[in-house]
């Protein structure tokens, strides 16, 4: 039965959705429809509950595995077969499950500064009207609770960044042969030679993708009286509608964003208040991933916000 032969595996907000659709342009490989089918975060059926919105994405999940290889059959022959659930890193548990069931997968890690990664995750979920929470920084040290509380991953602000951790358990079970780290910089600054280095890595012909969409970038959500009862009716939708079927409580989401998202231009920006007080939460863990890897990543405590252009 079909199963892929290379995984997008990380991480959240740093150009994976987009490297997904670039990859799909290309004749020698074939990627499924279902972005982030998240197969491998789970033995089962996925939790029924957690944080705001969380039960609608856990329907969302391919678990069953039937279901997973069904989704590369329409892979012609001789294509390699792949996926991107950026959350894979992230999970230990994900990376056992990887080398259990595909050992000789090829994976593709894309980081990004964990600051802005955080931030831009935050503003992800600020702009769905999901997040509660109006302060980043208040955000952050929510997760500890929120976690507790069986809130999914994307809410993991801080813990999807500790990318020393995850690399540290990754490489103990995968050779670095078969990792392509990647920065969300080098895709967005130079994506021409970036998308050679991932088609080289995967052994399909390069010169054939010359370009990187914009894909999923986070819009502009005021903090308004209406944005949130907008925001409010979003969270509570699920209660709010409960005696209505599930087609009519989803179908209603839609229009709502709409609104909520009506404006363009002006997002938040990450002020150096905001980076000085959540950058000392990775500071050990970028000593770490330096270790980890060899590479230096000094300028992530340094540096200025790198703006969402592509996700």
């Amino acid at each position: 039965m079909p199963l892929p032969d290379f995984l997008v595996i990380g991480v959240p907000k740093a150009g994976t959705t987009a490297l997904h659709a670039t990859l799909t342009r290309h004749p020698q490989l074939f990627l499924p429809s279902v972005k982030e089918p998240k197969f491998f975060l789970s033995d089962g059926p996925p939790p029924a509950q957690g944080g705001p919105g969380d039960a609608q994405t856990y329907q969302e999940h391919v678990w069953q595995r039937a279901e997973y290889e069904a989704l590369f059959d329409p892979a012609p022959d001789g294509a390699l077969r792949g996926e991107a659930t950026p959350f894979y890193l992230y999970d230990l548990d994900a990376q056992n499950r990887i080398e259990r069931i595909v050992p000789k997968a090829k994976l593709i890690v894309l980081l990004r500064n964990p600051v802005d990664r955080a931030h831009s995750n935050w503003t992800h979920l600020w702009a769905a009207g999901l997040e509660p929470e109006r302060d980043f920084i208040r955000a952050c040290a929510l997760e500890e609770r929120r976690r507790a509380d069986g809130w999914a991953h994307f809410w993991h602000y801080v813990s999807q960044g500790l990318y020393g951790q995850q690399l540290d358990h990754l490489f103990r079970r995968f050779s670095q042969e078969q990792v392509l780290l990647l920065r969300y910089r080098d895709l967005r600054d130079s994506p021409v030679p970036t998308l050679d280095r991932v088609c080289e890595f995967l052994g399909v012909e390069t010169g054939l993708l010359d370009a990187v969409p914009s894909e999923n970038v986070t819009p502009f959500v005021a903090d308004t009286r209406t944005n949130a009862v907008l925001r409010a009716l979003l969270r509570n939708g699920g209660k709010i509608g409960q005696h209505f079927p599930v087609p009519l409580r989803k179908a209603a989401r839609g229009p709502l964003l709409t609104v909520l998202q009506r404006k363009r231009g002006g997002r938040p920006q990450l002020t150096p208040e905001q980076r000085h007080a959540v950058l000392p939460y990775f500071v050990e863990d970028i000593a770490r991933l330096e270790q980890v890897t060899g590479l230096s990543y000094a300028d992530w405590l340094t540096v200025g916000q790198e703006p969402d252009v592509i996700d």
